[in-house]
């Protein structure tokens, strides 16, 4: 996903289960180390509070609670939760943090598709939902009613943790720079190598050599989400897997943003993503759906190929 050009210091640190990458431009050397090395901390930080694997994570406190239970959050962890509901309501519940069930119900450990009995589908189906859980501004706590959810912030924590570490660095004093997360996430501010902010290549799932698009990001967030061997999508409105669409990227003002809409244009209707997209002029989606892909470009004028 990321173009590789002269003009900037490259940094690399191994965090939620993914590479993430920082690219600094024309800065010392051992200025832009130690801004690096103070957002892979903050990176670091972050994976423990939202992390549903860590057992001592505010997630997983959540996932444990006893029905009708409730439990005091950290900051990150509830803006989190208080975007991931925002989406979820913007949606229409084609964004949801709250897939845990759904996706132990279909999926097995080996990632291979399960079978489960309609009986196993409406169980996980109770415990799905952002209406699972209430979310109290005032204490930052968070009660779950008598379905307990269960929670992975993995379609939006990365992209979050983008977002904080490009504040980090901005806070030190840096004025040009490219975060990713496993290049799924990303955000880019200045104007990068090129002068005209930093250059992006979106390819063909099923044909990487060929070239959807080029962008160049600059103040911008930038997310992707796409079916790879062994992986299945669940949609959680009708709670079952969905096959057929192969790759979703979305540019939004926000990693945390992008990263979440890409994760539901995975499942929303083509009207659904030109409506949502439209909705919003900074908004722009491209989608490859079937084998070999056609491509729907919405946003910003753009047509379809």
């Amino acid at each position: 996903m990321i173009e590789e050009k002269e003009g900037f210091l490259r940094y690399q640190h191994r965090a939620m289960a993914t590479l993430f990458e920082i690219m600094i431009a024309e800065e010392d050397p051992a200025f832009a180390a130690g801004a690096a090395l103070a957002a892979f901390e903050e990176i670091d930080r972050l994976e423990q509070d939202l992390s549903r694997y860590s057992p001592n994570s505010d997630i997983a406190r959540i996932n444990n609670l006893p029905p009708n239970g409730s439990v005091r959050v950290g900051l990150d962890t509830f803006q989190c939760l208080r975007l991931s509901r925002m989406y979820w309501e913007e949606t229409g519940g084609a964004f949801d943090v709250t897939l845990g069930a759904l996706m132990n119900c279909w999926v097995a450990p080996d990632k291979s598709l399960l079978h489960p009995s309609a009986e196993e589908i409406e169980r996980a189906r109770e415990r799905s939902g952002m209406g699972c859980l209430d979310l109290d501004d005032t204490t930052m706590s968070v009660r779950v009613h008598e379905f307990v959810p269960l929670l992975d912030l993995g379609a939006i924590g990365k992209g979050y943790a983008v977002d904080r570490a490009v504040e980090l660095l901005k806070e030190w004093g840096v004025v040009s720079a490219l975060v990713h997360g496993g290049t799924s996430s990303a955000y880019a501010f200045g104007n990068g190598p090129l002068n005209k902010g930093w250059p992006v290549t979106l390819s063909n799932p099923d044909e990487p050599m060929v070239v959807l698009d080029t962008l160049f990001l600059k103040e911008e967030g930038l997310g992707g989400s796409g079916i790879k061997k062994g992986r299945h999508i669940i949609d959680p409105r009708s709670c079952l897997p969905v096959a057929g669409r192969r790759a979703a990227w979305v540019l939004a003002d926000s990693a945390t943003k992008s990263d979440a809409l890409s994760t539901a244009c995975m499942v929303m209707s083509t009207e659904q993503i030109t409506e949502y997209a439209l909705s919003d002029p900074r908004l722009w989606a491209i989608i490859v759906e079937g084998s070999p892909g056609s491509v729907l470009r919405v946003g910003r004028g753009a047509g379809s190929v």
